[in-house]
């Protein structure tokens, strides 16, 4: 039986990320893959790297050792036949969450020798999802598809093949009326969500299915 990791990098658990990483969960689960899912911001003490280079001498060269709340997740991930893991953009970049997990999955990989540049890890498929109150098609504008492809790029060297999804213009908050917020149509973002987010969350049952089914 295949072993999914899946990790929900947002603080929120059931809005747009905790959303989508779910529903890839139930597509894994409906090929008969073990799924372990992580709500990163309800683990206690987490931390980015600790630049303590353990990971670079034996016999841990290539593991993280570093003994905190992402220790689990490392190890699930290290196991795991593949990974899905989710963030919002928050201020154009990743959330801190994702960014804690980002630093200690993709720094205990590197080697720092020419050759080989990075440890011989078993390299799994990634889900990279990122959610957003920015609509998709601004993202080339404001830089965040840069970002993304960054992202994409580092996890691609360091855990496997990664696809992206991205889920632009999404409902920030379920009642808009307990803001002042003048840039926004609530009725338009409700709509959206019912019908544009109804047909991501489906896309993203499929990506999670065929994670098991025939990788990539």
């Amino acid at each position: 039986m295949k072993k999914i990791a899946v990790v929900n990098c947002s603080p929120r658990t059931n809005m747009n990320t905790g959303t989508l990483v779910r529903e890839a969960a139930k597509g894994a689960e409906a090929e008969g893959a073990q799924v372990q899912v992580f709500d990163l911001y309800r683990l206690e003490n987490v931390h980015g790297c600790m630049s303590c280079f353990a990971c670079k001498l034996a016999p841990n060269e290539g593991k993280c050792v570093y003994k905190d709340g992402l220790a689990p997740v490392l190890e699930a991930i290290r196991e795991a036949d593949g990974l899905v893991i989710g963030t919002p953009n928050y201020l154009g970049d990743a959330s801190a969450g994702f960014r804690a997990l980002y630093e200690r999955l993709v720094f205990q990989s590197l080697t720092y020798r020419k050759d080989p540049h990075r440890y011989d890890i078993r390299k799994i498929p990634v889900l990279f999802l990122m959610t957003s109150n920015c609509p998709e098609e601004y993202y080339p504008v404001v830089g965040y598809r840069k970002t993304v492809k960054a992202y994409q790029k580092a996890l691609n060297d360091a855990v496997g093949n990664t696809k992206v999804m991205i889920a632009g213009d999404t409902l920030q908050v379920k009642d808009y009326s307990r803001f002042n917020w003048t840039m926004f149509n609530p009725a338009a973002k409700q709509e959206r969500h019912e019908t544009v987010f109804s047909k991501e969350q489906e896309k993203a049952f499929v990506l999670g299915a065929q994670m098991v089914r025939e990788g990539w």
